[in-house]
């Protein structure tokens, strides 16, 4: 039997895509010598993946139907019929509407989480008869909100002042007293960010009588799967940056700068079975190895640029 050699080629570079827009490609095989087949189908999947983390197994028995996969996507498409494909080179040409015909009604924004995964991609695959192995192959696409310009004008005024002591620790008067004297403080340019743009601000060690040994910014993601029946809610961080090493000099200014990363983000999402939400911890390590954490709820959404703006937006 001949070898068949294909891949799956989309006519964008960045394989990004907007919900309503053609998924527009083509399968191109090339085979040393003519090959039989069974049939070509091209099959377009869209999926949303909640899983139960391992502590809340077995609490909820009704909690396992609301955590069933979620179809945004299922169309199959008959490339050719059962025949032979030509020796060389050979294109098989699609094009399939990006629209959710059924509940949600909806395609979410691309999305890998550790509780929750939204996941896009075409499959091929190649029937042939039961002497010869069928053949498969996948590409994965990514589907992203269109922004519109009245998004960017929510985004201003979300600018949060902070100030972080003994005294403004969640802790009981007895842990205040063993918490060393400090003052932090600071400012968050945005809590409603642009998933392609930074998350800014700025922070000054006023005083500490003990020595700090670093100061870190954590991006947390909070994913709920659920539903009347019960729910699940797990945080867990996403990356870590550190913004100061060793001791910091008091009343020195120190810039909040983190760039948001691609496929472990999406604007915040919150819908009747799942939840994707943010936080950011600023976390401060003592040289005693004491640490203090001031928590932060952030909002994301995906915006237009500035009209002015010579940023680029990574493409995401």
């Amino acid at each position: 039997m001949s070898a068949i050699n294909f891949e799956i080629r989309l006519n964008k570079e960045n394989k990004i895509y907007h919900e309503g827009e053609l998924l527009r490609g083509c399968v191109h095989f090339n085979c040393p010598s003519e090959a039989k087949h069974d049939g070509i189908l091209l099959t377009l999947e869209g999926v949303v993946n909640l899983q139960l983390s391992t502590k809340n197994v077995g609490l909820f028995d009704a909690f396992y139907n609301s955590v069933k996969p979620i179809t945004l996507l299922n169309t199959t498409l008959e490339l050719a019929a059962p025949g032979k494909l030509a020796s060389g080179n050979s294109e098989f040409h699609f094009e399939l509407p990006l629209v959710c015909n059924k509940e949600p009604r909806v395609l979410y924004e691309t999305y890998h989480g550790v509780f929750i995964n939204v996941n896009y991609q075409l499959r091929c695959d190649v029937k042939r008869s039961f002497l010869a192995k069928s053949l498969q192959k996948t590409q994965q696409f990514c589907i992203q909100n269109k922004p519109t310009p009245l998004d960017t004008k929510a985004l201003t005024n979300t600018e949060v002042n902070f100030s972080i002591s003994p005294e403004t620790l969640q802790k009981t008067a007895k842990e205040r007293i063993n918490i060393p004297r400090f003052l932090i403080t600071g400012k968050l340019d945005q809590t409603e960010c642009c998933v392609t743009r930074p998350l800014t601000g700025q922070l000054t060690v006023q005083h500490s009588e003990v020595a700090i040994k670093s100061i870190e910014l954590q991006l947390v993601r909070v994913e709920t799967c659920g539903c009347a029946e019960g729910y699940s809610k797990d945080a867990t961080e996403i990356q870590t940056i550190q913004i100061a090493d060793g001791n910091v000099c008091p009343k020195l200014e120190i810039p909040i700068y983190m760039i948001l990363p691609r496929l472990f983000t999406c604007p915040t999402l919150i819908t009747k079975n799942f939840k994707i939400e943010f936080e950011l911890n600023l976390v401060a390590i003592f040289k005693d190895d004491y640490a203090i954490t001031e928590n932060f709820q952030i909002v994301l959404k995906r915006t237009a640029p500035p009209a002015d703006s010579k940023l680029n937006n990574r493409g995401i």
